[in-house]
């Protein structure tokens, strides 16, 4: 029988057909069960097969987290600059105090000043008492004002990192006007060291001087044996006979470190 086109025609019989909208499938035939064990009524059905576990890979699982920074480089830390020292450098007239000392202010690798003793006291130009004319009560009151003078500056260089040697010729006999005033001057950190070589030898330079620094031969002599008091005191005596400036210098060098560190 034929239909008019465009007209469907109905599926052969047995054909699912799909559901329309908001309508339930019609009944069909049962669908066969997959294959496969069946449980029975009443039997429960067999586990899973095993499942092997991954092989270890030696990774552990990190927790998540901020990424951590690399560490700083070190900074070197500066050392820190040697403190400074004041150094008073004692002989007689002619022993080369002032040379020596001066050279080892200028070769030294920390800041350092050189006080003179005699360049002090020559600050006073009308009125100057010369030793050499006569000691007396003028000139003992200039040493005295000179040593106070140079006492301040070397308390102020200590104060500002700078350290600093006297020179001047301290008696052993003296002690109150001689190395205990220097201590009262500068401090108890004072550093004394006597340089001492023979007695030819401050004639000797001694003659090479010119102005009022030059003294007799006598008076060398006379105050090179009162220097000879030092030995026995437990300063440190520097005889700079047979040395000369630089050697005498590192010598010093060498007497001070052992003073510092305690050494004998």
């Amino acid at each position: 029988m034929q239909h008019a086109a465009g007209v469907p025609q109905s599926p052969p019989h047995g054909t699912p057909q799909p559901a329309a909208a908001g309508w339930a499938p019609s009944a069909g035939p049962p669908v066969p069960p997959p294959p496969g064990p069946h449980p029975h009524p009443g039997h429960p059905l067999p586990p899973p097969p095993a499942v092997p576990p991954p092989a270890a890979t030696g990774h552990f699982p990190m927790a998540p987290g901020a990424p951590v920074p690399a560490p700083a480089p070190a900074v070197p830390v500066p050392a820190a600059p040697p403190a400074p020292v004041a150094v008073l450098l004692i002989g007689p007239a002619g022993a080369g105090k002032t040379t020596v000392a001066r050279h080892w202010a200028d070769h030294r690798g920390a800041p350092t000043a050189h006080i003179s003793l005699d360049d002090v006291r020559e600050w006073v130009r009308s009125g100057f008492a010369d030793p050499q004319s006569g000691w007396n009560d003028h000139s003992e009151a200039q040493y005295r004002l000179a040593r106070r003078t140079c006492g301040f500056s070397a308390r102020n260089f200590l104060a500002n990192g700078i350290s600093c040697i006297i020179d001047d010729a301290v008696f052993p006999d003296r002690p109150v006007v001689g190395l205990g005033g220097w201590k009262r001057h500068v401090g108890p950190g004072l550093l004394p060291v006597v340089l001492l070589p023979g007695l030819e030898i401050v004639l000797a330079r001694n003659a090479e001087r010119s102005g009022n620094r030059r003294l007799t031969d006598e008076e060398v002599a006379r105050i090179h044996g009162r220097m000879a008091g030092w030995y026995g005191s437990g300063l440190p005596i520097i005889d700079n006979s047979q040395l000369d400036v630089a050697a005498t210098a590192q010598a010093l060098d060498q007497v001070i470190a052992r003073t510092l560190t305690g050494a004998r």
